[in-house]
């Protein structure tokens, strides 16, 4: 990827993938600062690039009793903080149109949900920011098929755009990576592989969405191995009291020895280009 593309990281040099990680939603000032200085401690240490992920707002919710989010301003305020305390990027997903301006005014990278990914007119408000537009491949979309929503965001004079895969529904309960999407993918933008909703199994009949995350280190390692740019990584310190997608979500302890692993393999497939 084009590290150009996201200002905080216009300096950095690395043969290493990068990784948007952090919580799934922000539930709070103290706990968002203290996972991101846990995971720079660890990507500063294994000169991985970081952009830091919070969602501000979770608007696609099975139940109508499920966490939605702290407030608007409150959380967008906090991603602030933790770029302005450490330093780094940070990307929040958006769900509508006018979220696109507001959320611009504090985060480097706006990133569309997999579910809406086809909604022209949220696409181009965020692309219309001059901001990085993350698009979140649609389970029900083909690789090739998300080629038309990098041009909605490029026709509208903004190059900074990246895809993220995070799994295809195979049947009504279970996710699946297609990798042979990674290189598709890659013909039209850098990509990112999102591990850990691609572990999610969703319409569980409690309506919270179950997951699978002993197999968060493999999946990760075919996407280093396929070619991926970047990694995106659910974490937290309590997987199992965080108010979204904790059953999915790599507890942040693990987190050393995956990424780890993953920078070997990085630097091994490297040796073999």
């Amino acid at each position: 990827m084009n590290l150009s593309l996201i200002p905080q990281l216009q300096h950095t040099q690395s043969d290493n993938f990068f990784l948007l990680a952090g919580p799934c939603a922000i539930e709070g000032e103290e706990m968002a600062l203290r996972i991101a200085e846990k995971i720079i401690t660890l990507t500063d240490k294994l000169e991985i690039p970081y952009v830091f992920k919070g969602s501000f707002k979770k608007a696609n919710r099975s139940r109508i009793d499920s966490f939605t989010g702290i407030g608007d301003e409150k959380a967008l305020k906090i991603l602030r903080k933790v770029s302005e305390t450490f330093n780094v990027p940070t990307v929040t997903d958006i769900h509508e149109v006018e979220d696109a301006a507001k959320a611009a005014e504090y985060v480097d990278v706006l990133q569309i949900p997999a579910f809406l990914v086809r909604q022209t007119d949220l696409v181009v408000a965020a692309a219309k920011t001059g901001k990085v537009v993350n698009l979140k491949k649609g389970q029900f979309m083909s690789p090739e098929s998300m080629q038309h929503a990098v041009i909605k965001v490029t026709d509208t004079q903004n190059e900074q755009v990246m895809v993220t895969d995070r799994g295809t529904m195979f049947g009504y309960q279970d996710m699946v990576v297609d990798f042979r999407g990674i290189p598709t993918m890659k013909q039209y933008a850098p990509v990112v592989l999102d591990v850990t909703h691609s572990l999610q199994q969703p319409n569980q009949t409690s309506g919270v969405t179950g997951g699978r995350p002993d197999m968060i280190e493999t999946i990760a390692r075919a996407g280093i191995a396929t070619g991926v740019d970047g990694l995106f990584i659910e974490t937290h310190f309590d997987p199992s009291t965080a108010k979204s997608d904790g059953a999915n979500m790599l507890h942040i302890d693990h987190l050393e020895r995956l990424l780890t692993n993953l920078v070997a393999l990085r630097k091994t497939i490297n040796s073999l280009s």
